[in-house]
């Protein structure tokens, strides 16, 4: 599933079907190559419903009673649109494509998983991918959008992204026209260029082929696949925070140094006059004061007084009690 149902497309002439065959040859011919069994099943059983070669055409349903519609699997609850749906192609170019990308990505992961894991994956991307279909339709019907509800599609799209999901989560980053993409971003460039080349994409049917995969990873390998494709997200989101911080600390190591600088001592203006504060006690005095009227410790920044205090064998740094005794004395007595 993946095409909405248009009265534009056109047929290819069957120019693609010979390259359909000369990929499989490829994949399938040499002696040696890896020849995935359900992959190559999978492409059989698309290839005959599309194609429907002789007394086949009588036994299979006809597009329009399986092309995937949500209301009418809602309403009639129509699982035979809700299953094979994903089976049939609206044109030639769709059904190659699909193909082409099943094989590529069917035989990567069949011989890395195995064939029964990968059997077993392929049923449960197909239901959890139209399954997320129905919920994004109705959900946008209620929001007021009917277009997605209504719409018939069809095609393997959705199984197809599912796939890549898991694919990707396997191989970490990706190789994408000879540029390397992180598997956390291969999906939604797919999706991308899915709706780039072919705008009559169902968008609904592709996300819920996304979702699918996702949801596949979580239940079968549980939140360390995800927390592993999704790793570089938060580190991201985080560089402008962290940026901001960087600023702040260099701005407040900066700030720090200054105000180190000029704690003592401050001036103080106080009517006409100036004032320094003794770093000692805090008691402002006047700036023809070369030491603290109240402790006696030197002005900073008189060096000369403060030699002179010291060699007439001053004490710079006064106890507690003493500096207490006279704050007594000056403003008691």
């Amino acid at each position: 599933m993946g095409v909405g149902m248009s009265s534009d497309g056109q047929d290819l002439g069957g120019r693609t079907l010979p390259l359909l065959a000369v990929r499989m040859l490829l994949q399938y011919g040499p002696t040696g190559a890896s020849r995935p069994p359900v992959t190559a099943a999978l492409i059989a059983a698309n290839a005959l419903v599309y194609l429907r070669p002789g007394a086949v055409d009588a036994h299979l349903p006809r597009l329009r009673h399986v092309m995937f519609n949500p209301h009418l699997i809602i309403k009639f609850s129509d699982l035979r649109r809700f299953f094979l749906s994903a089976f049939y192609h609206l044109s030639e170019g769709h059904f190659f494509m699909t193909m082409a990308s099943l094989l590529h990505t069917g035989v990567k992961l069949e011989t890395s998983m195995g064939s029964p894991e990968f059997a077993s994956m392929v049923v449960s991307l197909l239901g959890l991918s139209q399954g997320f279909t129905l919920l994004l339709s109705k959900g946008l019907l209620l929001l007021g959008n009917d277009m997605a509800y209504y719409q018939y599609s069809a095609g393997f799209s959705g199984v197809l992204l599912g796939m890549n999901v898991v694919l990707n989560a396997r191989e970490g980053n990706v190789v994408w026209q000879g540029v390397s993409v992180p598997s956390k971003y291969a999906a939604l460039l797919e999706l991308l260029v899915i709706h780039a080349f072919n705008p009559e994409a169902h968008l609904v049917c592709n996300v819920g082929g996304i979702l699918a995969g996702l949801a596949y990873l979580l239940l079968r390998h549980g939140p360390e696949r995800l927390a592993h494709m999704f790793s570089g997200i938060a580190d991201v989101a985080s560089q402008p925070v962290r940026f901001a911080k960087r600023l702040l600390r260099s701005a407040a190591h900066g700030g720090g140094s200054t105000v180190r600088r000029h704690v003592a001592p401050v001036p103080k203006e106080v009517g006409r006059g100036m004032w320094w504060r003794c770093i000692t006690c805090s008691y402002d005095n006047s700036r023809h004061a070369d030491v603290c009227e109240m402790c006696s410790t030197p002005h900073p920044d008189h060096a000369f007084s403060r030699r002179r205090h010291v060699q007439d064998g001053g004490n710079s740094e006064l106890s507690v009690e003493e500096i207490r005794r006279r704050r007594l004395e000056r403003f008691g007595g």
